[in-house]
């Protein structure tokens, strides 16, 4: 099973994620949890790439192929064998973070940013995607920017991150009925007590399921 936790930045999703896995770990469950871009040598070198290197200019384009690059590695190296073995993956972060992100934030092709998503992750889709809503206007004080602590997206306008909120959530709504992909939205302004509480609704019959098959 792969859970995927979308979001805007400071969203709380490396937060929730953790304690969804401490809670899958106390029933005895096999998981790895992740993040994007990361996990892997090559995911974190990306990561201080497009993230906090200084004097690096980013085409959009080039940005987009640095996260599937990083993407595509995970899933060979850690996603795919994680699964075959049985383990719930968790992902702080995966595919619709670079629709929402490259496509409606940096303004790139859509169709063009999903064939090539599609392509990285080599037909692996998330069982099930959580976003955790937030304004737009919140990021900034839920960021390294109100901790004086900046990196290449805490310097992005409110607009930028208006594009993004808005696209993940045309994702959510246009989510296909028929197939195994299925999203949960929260509202992310509760608090984490309330958000993890609300996770574990969705998840736990998922886990049940599958250990009924």
């Amino acid at each position: 099973m792969l859970i995927a936790i979308e979001g805007l930045d400071g969203a709380g999703k490396t937060t929730q994620a953790t304690l969804l896995a401490e809670r899958l770990s106390a029933l005895g469950l096999r998981l790895s949890l992740l993040r994007e871009p990361g996990s892997t040598a090559l995911g974190e070198a990306i990561r201080s790439v497009v993230k906090h290197m200084p004097g690096i200019s980013l085409h959009p384009k080039a940005e987009l192929l640095l996260f599937l690059a990083s993407r595509a590695q995970l899933v060979e190296e850690v996603i795919r064998p994680a699964i075959s073995r049985g383990e719930i993956v968790i992902c702080d972060r995966f595919e619709s973070s670079s629709v929402a992100y490259q496509g409606f934030g940096r303004g790139l092709d859509i169709s063009s940013v999903k064939e090539f998503t599609a392509f990285a992750t080599g037909g692996i889709n998330p069982d099930l995607t959580i976003l955790l809503d937030i304004s737009e206007t919140a990021v900034p004080a839920r960021t390294g920017e109100a901790r004086g602590l900046t990196d290449r997206y805490d310097e992005q306008e409110v607009s930028f991150y208006r594009s993004i909120r808005e696209g993940y959530l045309e994702l959510a709504a246009n989510q296909a009925t028929g197939g195994r992909a299925s999203w949960l939205v929260i509202d992310g302004t509760q608090s984490v007590e309330e958000v993890s509480d609300l996770i574990w609704v969705a998840v736990r019959p998922l886990v049940e399921l599958g250990r009924d098959q």
